[in-house]
C-alpha cells in the first residue's frame, strides 16, 4: 500500500463550519470524478496497527486539472479528536492519503442525473459537476439537489443553473421541502440518481426512490460493492441502517 505524504497547501473557509484542505498533489497521483481517499494524521502508522481514530474516508472535492487535492469536512465547535487536530492543523504541515477509490464516477449513459446530497457531502459532488460541465459528452441533463439546514450552502459559484448547459441547482433547508423534491424527481423512471450523506440520509432516500419506481441499478451510492448490497435490499426498514 503507498501512502503519500503531503502538505496542506492552503485552508480555505467555505462557511462557519466548513473548511477545504488543498493538499499537493504528488506527481504519480492521480483520481476520477467522485474519488474517496483515506486521510490520515501524522502518528496514525506508528506501532503494529493503524490507529484508527487517526484516518477517515474523505471524498475528493477536486479534479486532477486543478493541480491540488482537496479534502472539504465540516467541522463543529464540539468534535472528535481527530476533526480537534485538523482544526489546529496549517499550510506546510503534513497529513497522509492512501487507497484512493471511485465509486461514484459520472455515468454517461444518455440519461438524466440527479444528485442528491446532504451537506457537506455536496463535496462528492463538485467534482462531477465540473466534469459535466467540462465534457457533458452522453449525459441528457444534470440536476443537483442539496439539504443543509446551516442555510450556509457550499460552493455556490459552482452549483448555480445553467440552463443553457442542461445544469440545474437546487438548494433547500429542511426535509419536508427536500423529500418533496426527491419524489418530484424520480418521476424520471429512466434517471440515474446519486446519494450522498450520512446512513441515515441514505437508507430514507433509497426507500423514497423505491417507492417511487426507481430501480436499485439506477441508484449508485458511495459505498463498496458488499455494502451497496446491503443498502439497497428490499427490506431496508428491517436492516437496522439508519
Amino acid at each position: 500500500m503507498q501512502v503519500y505524504w503531503i502538505k496542506i497547501n492552503k485552508i480555505i473557509q467555505e462557511s462557519s463550519e466548513v473548511r477545504t484542505y488543498l493538499l499537493d498533489c504528488p506527481q504519480d497521483f492521480t483520481w476520477e470524478e467522485g474519488s474517496h481517499t483515506h486521510f490520515a494524521l501524522k502518528g496514525f502508522n506508528i506501532g503494529d496497527k493503524p490507529n484508527r481514530s487517526l484516518i477517515r474516508h474523505m471524498s475528493i472535492s477536486t479534479l486532477p486539472d486543478e493541480g491540488a487535492i482537496g479534502i472539504t469536512t465540516r467541522i463543529r465547535e464540539q468534535c472528535s479528536e481527530f476533526k480537534a487536530i485538523l482544526k489546529s492543523l496549517k499550510v506546510g504541515n503534513e497529513v497522509a492519503i492512501f487507497k484512493t477509490h471511485s465509486n461514484v464516477p459520472l455515468k454517461r449513459e444518455g440519461k438524466n442525473v440527479y444528485l442528491l446530497s446532504s451537506g457537506v457531502g455536496l463535496a462528492t459532488f463538485r467534482p462531477l459537476v465540473l466534469d459535466y460541465l467540462k465534457r457533458p459528452d452522453n449525459v441528457n441533463r444534470l440536476h443537483s439537489l442539496n439539504i443543509d439546514s446551516s442555510k450556509e450552502f457550499l460552493f455556490s459559484n459552482v452549483f448555480q443553473s445553467a440552463p443553457d448547459r442542461d445544469f440545474t441547482s437546487q438548494f433547500v433547508d429542511n426535509r419536508k421541502d427536500y423529500y418533496e423534491q426527491v419524489k418530484k424527481l424520480a418521476t424520471d423512471n429512466d434517471g440515474l440518481y446519486y446519494v450522498v450523506g450520512s446512513d441515515e440520509f441514505l437508507v430514507q432516500n433509497i426507500e423514497i426512490l423505491r417507492e417511487q419506481g426507481i430501480k436499485s441499478e439506477q441508484i449508485v451510492i458511495d459505498k463498496h460493492e458488499e455494502q451497496r448490497a446491503e443498502f439497497l435490499s428490499v427490506d431496508l426498514s428491517n436492516k437496522g441502517l439508519g
